[in-house]
């Protein structure tokens, strides 16, 4: 699919959500490495070829360090950190706003808790006419990766483009 997906710098934001102390400490230490290697991969990238960032956090009640975004993947200064109190960040934040304002037309996402903030994101953003593309690889719905599969090859497909790390790092650096 990745052969076909192409991304215009100018339309397109990295959204990365939910990739707190809290929700990582779930993986076994072996996932939890990997998948913040391919954070920081596609985060470099989107960096370098001048794609936004746009880090999505879930905070209910006072800010404790479980609830810290993981400082593996912490934001760059300049980059927005959005704060939302429930699943999907499009309706407790001003994200849909910010995304208009960039122009943007875009998403690729990725996330912890893929039946919670990227199931809402897929599915709300669709809904309001974005293009999205999810990194499967870069997700993760501790304890159950069963339903991130279905997820990934059932569900996602029919509003999104899904890929894996290794083939959106290679759409971004061919980004216009």
């Amino acid at each position: 699919m990745a052969d076909q997906l192409t991304l215009e710098k100018c339309k397109t934001a990295l959204l990365i959500m939910d990739f707190q102390n809290r929700m990582l400490n779930e993986l076994s230490e072996a996932a939890r490495k990997d998948i913040l290697k391919k954070a920081n991969d596609i985060l470099s990238k989107a960096r370098q070829v001048g794609i936004p960032v746009i880090y999505i956090e879930v905070r209910r009640g006072e800010r404790t360090p479980e609830m810290e975004i993981h400082p593996g993947v912490a934001p760059k200064p300049g980059e927005m950190v959005l704060t939302k109190q429930r699943v999907g960040p499009f309706t407790t934040t001003n994200l849909n706003e910010i995304l208009k304002k960039l122009g943007v037309d875009t998403m690729v996402i990725f996330g912890i808790a893929t039946q919670g903030c990227i199931l809402t994101t897929v599915r709300c953003g669709a809904d309001m006419d974005y293009k999205i593309v999810v990194v499967s690889d870069c997700c993760a719905n501790p304890p159950s990766e069963e339903v991130n599969r279905i997820l990934m090859e059932k569900v996602f497909p029919g509003q999104a483009n899904v890929v894996k790390t290794q083939e959106i790092l290679g759409v971004l650096a061919k980004a216009k």
